[in-house]
């Protein structure tokens, strides 16, 4: 069997290098997120998550090989305690569970190293839960062969969760992580489907994806100031239902001499879950470790969680996740 996997209390997602590969990918980016690399790892941050589909098409995963040649180039004292995880998509014509075995594969190879963490990306119950379990086959199998450290899964719902649970541990294969997205606007996979007490009651890390809600909980956008796209159109739906919560984000920051966004991942932290905000920028990687090394007190977390359950529209749920 491999050795256990450890992973720290907060990671960094590699989706937001995934988006930005794909919507026009720039080589001068490259020495930028090598610093965003490093400024992590040095400061404990050594979780790093990605997927095979982040910089697909010409890029050709680009995402995994940018990944892999900054743990290769890194030089911080921890490097040796780099997790590297990645989804693996249940593409239409990913059938059987060899096709999970040659992904994982390919992503090695792009990478560099091996996979420490290979999750499925989101399962297909929703739309052909006949795909679905030879994929997850493949996956055990990866554990089996020594292949990776541990198995994860992301967007599943607890039915689904407690079917796979049962499924794998008769192959004697643990669940590590649960990836789900939960942030202060985005509470339904706990509040609703109950599946942090359900993850513990499993022996499963809750991971939390766009923990800062697409960044409309940095406090850096209002109704007069919206980011552009689709993203501006969501934000301007919820923006005036959730000023209460930013408020008192907003005030618990000011005394705690922290930002809004330190305050919102921090409140994940809190929650028993690994957060794994996207970093582009040495600014944002910094903003994203100045969350680590203090805790909110329970007053504060109970203010957070009844300003959070007042907001009338939340973020949208993933269209992939199951109940």
């Amino acid at each position: 069997m491999p050795q256990t996997l450890t992973l720290p209390k907060m990671g960094c997602g590699t989706w937001a290098w995934g988006n930005r590969l794909l919507w026009g990918y720039d080589e001068s980016m490259d020495a930028q997120l090598q610093a965003v690399f490093n400024l992590c790892v040095g400061n404990g941050v050594t979780l790093f998550d990605t997927g095979d589909s982040y910089g697909t098409g010409r890029l050709n995963g680009r995402s995994e090989t940018l990944l892999g040649q900054f743990a290769r180039d890194c030089l911080a004292p921890n490097r040796n305690s780099i997790c590297i995880a990645t989804k693996l998509a249940p593409f239409p014509w990913r059938l059987t569970r060899q096709a999970m075995i040659s992904a994982c594969d390919a992503s090695a190879r792009r990478l560099g190293r091996n996979v420490d963490l290979v999750q499925m990306h989101w399962s297909t119950a929703n739309y052909a839960p006949w795909q679905e379990w030879p994929l997850l086959d493949g996956l055990a199998d990866l554990v089996d062969r020594g292949w990776v450290k541990g198995v994860g899964l992301s967007n599943y719902g607890p039915k689904r969760l407690q079917k796979v649970y049962r499924r794998f541990r008769d192959r004697g294969v643990p669940i590590q992580t649960l990836q789900v997205q939960y942030s202060l606007l985005s509470t339904y996979p706990v509040t609703e489907l109950g599946l942090k007490d359900l993850c513990d009651a499993l022996g499963i890390q809750l991971i939390a994806y766009s923990p800062l809600a697409l960044g409309m909980l940095t406090g850096k956008y209002s109704e007069k100031q919206l980011p552009r796209g689709l993203r501006g159109l969501l934000f301007k739906q919820i923006l005036p239902g959730a000023r209460p919560l930013l408020g008192c984000l907003e005030a618990i920051a000011r005394s705690r001499h922290k930002t809004i966004s330190q305050v919102a991942i921090n409140w994940c932290i809190a929650k028993g879950t690994i957060p794994i905000p996207g970093a582009k920028t040495l600014a944002q990687a910094q903003q994203n470790i100045g969350a680590l090394g203090w805790q909110l007190d329970s007053g504060e977390i109970a203010e957070l969680d009844k300003a959070a359950a007042r907001v009338p529209k939340t973020m949208v749920q993933n269209n992939f996740q199951t109940r």
